[in-house]
């Protein structure tokens, strides 16, 4: 389940800051996670990721987290890249990775195809939820 991973994540690895996006059902899921999981352990910083320049399109915080992420960097990338972008530069400057790739050929399942790569070289610990831990979540 999202919960027990990410209390995995904050327990055994010692991470003590999360990023999440904006924009799908999975996003809005682990916001959702991450607020609960901050309740119990205040000490993280919890950080919603936006691809878009904050002065261009303004963002609502979820409940319980703490700033705006905006990757450096971003302000030359065509909008119709802007998300690619964001994700794949989180998952270069990650230790760890939290996903659901459900869909083969889905734009996430080709980020944690790409995060798999940067896994094989030892730079990142990869979680990739299976589906029935999600709808058990709903």
């Amino acid at each position: 389940m999202l919960a027990e991973a990410i209390e995995q994540h904050i327990t055994a690895f010692g991470v003590t800051e999360f990023v999440v996006g904006h924009y799908g059902s999975f996003d809005r899921l682990a916001a959702q996670a991450l607020a609960a999981a901050k309740e119990r352990n205040p000490g993280i910083v919890l950080l919603v990721l936006t691809p878009y320049h904050p002065a261009e399109r303004a963002i609502s915080m979820p409940d319980g987290f703490d700033d705006v992420l905006y990757p450096s960097g971003m302000e030359n990338t065509p909008r119709r890249y802007a998300i690619l972008r964001a994700h794949r530069y989180m998952v270069e400057h990650s230790d760890y990775l939290i996903a659901y790739a459900r869909y083969p050929g889905s734009n996430t399942r080709k980020l944690v195809e790409y995060a798999e790569k940067l896994s094989r070289n030892g730079r990142l610990h990869i979680v990739n939820l299976p589906a029935e831990q999600l709808t058990s979540m709903s």
